[in-house]
């Protein structure tokens, strides 16, 4: 499902009567089946766009297409909640999302809300288990006494149990050790590979998105100030460094090489790959 925005702003009312702009005439395009990462300084606007896109918020002028549905001033009650049967947010913190006391009820919630077909509740919930890399000795286990790693899978799988079309995820590399991380990886190249869905990641972790996005957003002062696919995007380390983006390790470990030493031994996902151009290039 693609997602357009188009001359999207967002100012948020503060309590004293203050406004604060947000995100200022935004023209952005989510590709369909693509995994995109959003990056930018805190503050920048991040969150608050994948909650405009989720219609958790309303733009306060402009519109946002995904797929058939516009998120606009006019969007009415019904067509923000079909429109959240398409787009699973996860948010930063997943136990922010978690309300019930077992893992079955957690999962079964959001379905039960859309009043699905109870008869094949426990066939999706345990697929939807399958999929995280959790089995069905965690339904009767109390998710908020799990893991960090284990709340964001219950968190995912719930999601995964409306099968949007498009799953955004916040921040979800927080409070994971590498292994997880690594796991982590797997699962939502697993989402885009064998069930086409559209992603976008939010992270500062850019060493984390490198081997994963395909393409990258950049968000500074309410503005995109880059964007493209990773390569493009990520080479251009002063630029990052302006921006406040941490330059992935790879790609500033290439350009120091680049610049030292005048080899170009080009950018790799992962550092077996690196190794292997670099020993060819010795040899």
């Amino acid at each position: 499902m693609e997602i357009k925005l188009n001359d999207v702003s967002y100012t948020y009312d503060k309590v004293n009567y203050q406004k604060k702009e947000v995100l200022k005439d935004i023209n952005l395009t989510f590709m369909e089946g693509k995994i995109t990462g959003i990056v930018g300084k805190s503050g920048s606007g991040k969150t608050t766009m994948v909650e405009l896109i989720d219609a958790l918020l309303i733009p306060s002028s402009g519109s946002i297409e995904v797929g058939n549905f516009i998120i606009d001033q006019n969007s009415k009650n019904k067509e923000i909640n079909d429109l959240r049967f398409q787009v699973g947010l996860v948010f930063q913190f997943p136990e922010d999302q978690i309300f019930n006391s077992t893992v079955k009820e957690e999962l079964e919630m959001g379905l039960k809300f859309y009043q699905y077909k109870l008869n094949q509740m426990e066939q999706r919930t345990l697929d939807a288990l399958k999929m995280v890399g959790l089995d069905a000795s965690y339904l009767d286990k109390n998710p908020f006494q799990l893991s960090h790693g284990e709340k964001r899978k219950i968190a995912i799988a719930s999601i995964l149990m409306l099968n949007p079309s498009v799953l955004i995820l916040d921040e979800p590399t927080i409070g994971l050790d590498p292994e997880s991380k690594r796991s982590f990886m797997k699962l939502i190249r697993m989402l885009k590979n064998r069930f086409h869905k559209t992603i976008i990641i939010v992270s500062h972790d850019t060493d984390f998105l490198l081997p994963l996005v395909d393409y990258v957003v950049v968000l500074h002062k309410k503005h995109v100030v880059m964007e493209g696919d990773k390569y493009t995007v990520f080479k251009e380390v002063k630029k990052l460094k302006q921006y406040g983006v941490q330059v992935p390790q790879m790609i500033a470990f290439s350009d120091k090489v680049l610049r030292k030493k005048g080899v170009k031994i080009g950018y790799r996902d992962e550092i077996n790959d690196l190794m292997k151009d670099i020993y060819r290039y010795v040899k």
